[in-house]
């Protein structure tokens, strides 16, 4: 069986992957994929068991194998497809989309989340500027509203790149929130502390 999740809520669709996948499943990245390799992926056996679990990264955006997924709907394994962008005007989209389950992740829509987002990346690398950026917002903010919508932000980029930098935000973003619960400082004031501190990653 074959699925396909895309969509900007990440984590909500990785939580999923994990219900239906469970701990254990093997991870393909879609841009390492060759044609050669589709029927050993889609129909091969692993070594210690007929039925595989797989989750394949943006398996669309290899346009050559992709476009051959088709021809592998009928896999006896359990495959997730994890795309970051889903091109639904593709041709190989159209010949699949009735014949597979495509479920979409998306964030709440929020009026300032998308400012968030844009102080986030800013902070990281230009945190006075963020702290700017903050301060048209701010009034009519709630600061733990806005470390919740911090939180999406920097767990989606650990889930999709994982590296030292990532590792180091999430720290960070970890003890800010145990400040916010545990201390009486100003909650703004550690938000911007937390948002300062991402450009010296």
């Amino acid at each position: 069986m074959i699925q396909i999740f895309t969509g900007d809520d990440r984590v909500r669709a990785q939580q999923e992957i994990k219900k239906l996948l469970g701990k254990d499943y093997e991870v393909i990245e879609g841009a390492e994929i060759n044609l050669a390799d589709l029927p050993s992926i889609f129909y091969g056996a692993s070594l210690f068991s007929e039925k595989r679990k797989i989750l394949i990264r943006d398996f669309s955006a290899n346009k050559p194998a992709y476009g051959e997924l088709s021809k592998y709907l009928d896999t006896p394994h359990e495959i997730i497809l994890f795309e970051t962008k889903l091109d639904k005007r593709s041709v190989a989209y159209k010949e699949i989309k009735d014949k597979i389950s495509v479920r979409e992740f998306s964030l709440p829509e929020d009026p300032n989340f998308k400012q968030v987002f844009n102080i986030y990346r800013t902070a990281k690398t230009d945190g006075p500027r963020a702290i700017k950026m903050l301060e048209v917002i701010r009034p009519n903010e709630d600061p733990i509203k806005f470390a919740g919508l911090l939180v999406s932000q920097v767990i989606k980029d650990y889930t999709m790149k994982q590296g030292n930098k990532e590792k180091k935000v999430l720290k960070a973003l970890s003890k800010l929130d145990l400040k916010m619960k545990t201390t009486k400082i100003d909650p703004w004031l550690l938000v911007e502390s937390f948002l300062l501190e991402l450009s010296t990653f």
